[in-house]
């Protein structure tokens, strides 16, 4: 969570770096590993710390941020295999979504150690995947916190829940879904026009 008076230049960085991950980012992923790094540790970060007290959270936030994206940047070759987990983590979570609640511990772990496996053998894809529907859920909610729109607050915080929109909100889930697929065939045309120049 992060507090809402931080929520426009917040916003902001959730954007740019949504918008790069959405749709360039497999020739800039290792940058794009640093700037999801950073929004997913300052957000894991300040959602440990509560709504208290906007400054701690803040504090919170950028040093979580700092740390997230020295994560990932350093693992730059264990990135694949995040990337890989991650989705193999969502794809658990979104076919339990249906039945209400949360997936099992075990079958979160697992769809995390099949997703890095499969990502280590297909990296190239998984980048685009991977990278194309991160992006596009930060762009929204970029989007989201900038038109202070209630689907993705919390009283005076504001929160990330990709699968968990708001009662009536369930179209942001198949906006989410098109600009995903978008961003991988952007992606697709992209990185293809590039090996052809290459060879």
């Amino acid at each position: 969570m992060l507090p809402g008076s931080y929520a426009v230049p917040a916003a902001v960085v959730f954007i740019i770096g949504g918008a790069l991950s959405c749709f360039a980012g497999y020739r800039l992923f290792k940058l794009v590993l640093g700037i999801n790094g950073f929004i997913l540790g300052a957000l894991t970060a300040s959602s440990m710390m509560g709504p208290h007290n906007a400054v701690v959270l803040a504090i919170a936030a950028l040093v979580g941020g700092l740390i997230g994206a020295a994560v990932l940047v350093l693992g730059y070759f264990m990135g694949v295999a995040l990337v890989g987990a991650g989705l193999g983590v969502l794809a658990v979570n979104i076919v339990a979504w249906p039945f209400g609640g949360d997936p099992h511990w075990m079958f979160v772990l697992g769809g995390a150690i099949v997703g890095a496996l499969i990502a280590l053998s297909i990296t190239r894809y998984v980048i685009i995947v991977g990278t194309a529907f991160g992006g596009a859920w930060t762009l929204l909610y970029g989007a989201f916190a900038i038109a202070d729109d209630r689907t993705i607050s919390i009283g005076k915080v504001w929160a990330i829940y990709p699968l968990s929109p708001a009662p009536g909100r369930s179209w942001v889930v198949i906006a989410w879904f098109a600009l995903g697929i978008l961003g991988v065939f952007a992606q697709l045309a992209f990185t293809s026009k590039g090996t052809n120049k290459k060879k």
